[in-house]
């Protein structure tokens, strides 16, 4: 039986409810409505303008309802009278296909049918910075090496301190909080969980640092590549596969792993699975214009950009796509701070279940430093050099259509290539620098 909202509302002492749900760019839209007509919007949904947001809508489709996800309740531990609640969206009594949160679910169906259950947790790298943006927040924050510095950590406790206060109250068991390899960066880890309620916990996270930062008079930006000189904002996401119960972690092995990882063969074949379609995948995964200054970045002040240009994995390497870090599950590192949290989820699931069903062959694991010497690997296949050619190839792949389903590809790549086209009739700075003499 379905939690009551309406009931949990005057337990709880919340006010009003922010029914929230994620556009396909990643922009998470809500109403605020007052506790006393939670009940009838828990029934039959918040009501919106689909074309207002980046959905494949026009301004006469019909309204948009968001019902809101009961189980996915947060309560704001910052302002306790607001409860925030995931929504699917819905219209014309059926669930919207072409939506994230949606996709995300059918994914997750079909594991289930299969007897799987994913398990997964991100690392959501942020810069704290000015609030119009143009710089750091912490002009003393100046270091080449500044990754783990703790006299930086420390000058920006109070928002850190806060945020990591604000999941421990939340129950998220957050375990460590770190100056990360950029000046003005962050990271924040928490437990692993099943794969829908750790996109929920993503969404709500971004909301909530940015809200934080916001307070103390700061700016969090997740974009993958703010400052041109410095590391971008990575998204890595850990994944393990576990039978429907989620008692048992399917990744793991008993037995010897002749390639020396300690994954299992139905680990390998998911492997597969998600190499055979990453470099198609970065549309959704690497979903911006800007994304594609950090997978293909220069090296950064520190010596590392920290993010892949190839499709490759490894033990525990932090130089290539994909890091085997311990037995039993796996790292992916190409994922950036404006990947979608359920678009990110849904992707991954759906190209294990590809590469288990149709038993893809990842390779043997490329043993270099990628770094410097990646020009000695085998032929790996290259990830896409910018948002276009992404988008292009994301949209011709036949496992990603039958997958995710031509509903949603059709709207992600129509809505992704209007972006493309606002940037590239975009005049920029360089352009003028660089052409007005010409």
């Amino acid at each position: 039986m379905a939690k009551d909202l309406e009931a949990i509302a005057k337990s709880k002492r919340i006010k009003y409810f922010l029914v929230s749900w994620v556009d396909l760019f990643g922009v998470l839209r809500a109403k605020l409505v007052p506790a006393r007509a939670i009940k009838g919007m828990q029934k039959d949904g918040a009501g919106f303008a689909g074309f207002a947001a980046w959905l494949d809508m026009t301004p006469a489709h019909p309204d948009l309802f968001a019902i809101p996800d009961p189980d996915s309740l947060i309560q704001l531990p910052w302002k306790p009278e607001i409860g925030w609640v995931a929504a699917d969206l819905w219209m014309d009594g059926k669930e919207v296909e072409a939506s994230p949160r949606v996709a995300l679910k059918r994914q997750l169906a079909k594991a289930s049918r299969k007897g799987y259950r994913m398990k997964t947790g991100v690392e959501c790298e942020y810069h704290l910075i000015t609030p119009d943006g143009t710089k750091l927040a912490d002009a003393a924050d100046i270091q080449a090496k500044p990754c783990y510095d703790q006299l930086a950590l420390m000058r920006q406790y109070p928002v850190v301190g806060q945020i990591c206060d604000a999941m421990l109250k939340l129950g998220w068991n957050p375990y460590q909080n770190d100056h990360e390899d950029a000046n003005g960066q962050f990271e924040m880890n928490w437990d692993y969980d099943d794969a829908l309620k750790t996109a929920d916990k993503h969404v709500f996270f971004k909301y909530m640092v940015k809200s934080i930062a916001e307070e103390h008079g700061l700016r969090a930006t997740f974009m993958p590549k703010p400052f041109t000189h410095l590391t971008g904002n990575g998204c890595h996401a850990h994944v393990s596969l576990w039978d429907r119960a989620g008692k048992k972690n399917l990744f793991e092995t008993s037995r010897r792993d002749p390639r020396g990882l300690g994954l299992s063969p139905l680990a390998y074949k998911a492997l597969g699975g998600i190499m055979h379609s990453a470099s198609d995948l970065a549309a959704i995964f690497n979903p911006t214009v800007n994304s594609y200054k950090r997978i293909n970045a220069p090296r950064t002040m520190s010596g590392a950009t920290w993010s892949p240009n190839a499709v490759t994995y490894a033990g525990n390497n932090r130089t290539h796509m994909i890091r085997v870090p311990e037995d039993g599950r796996f790292e992916l590192r190409l994922m950036d701070g404006a990947a979608n949290p359920y678009l990110l989820q849904a992707g991954v699931l759906m190209a294990v279940l590809d590469g288990i069903a149709n038993k893809r062959d990842p390779g043997e694991p490329t043993h270099l430093n990628m770094y410097e010497e990646g020009h000695r690997a085998k032929n790996p296949r290259m990830l896409p050099l910018n948002l276009l050619d992404a988008i292009r190839q994301f949209d011709k792949n036949k496992v990603i259509r039958e997958g995710l389903g031509d509903e949603l590809v059709d709207a992600y790549v129509k809505l992704k290539m209007q972006a493309w086209d606002s940037y590239a009739t975009h005049l920029s700075s360089w352009e003028r620098e660089n052409t007005l003499d010409c």
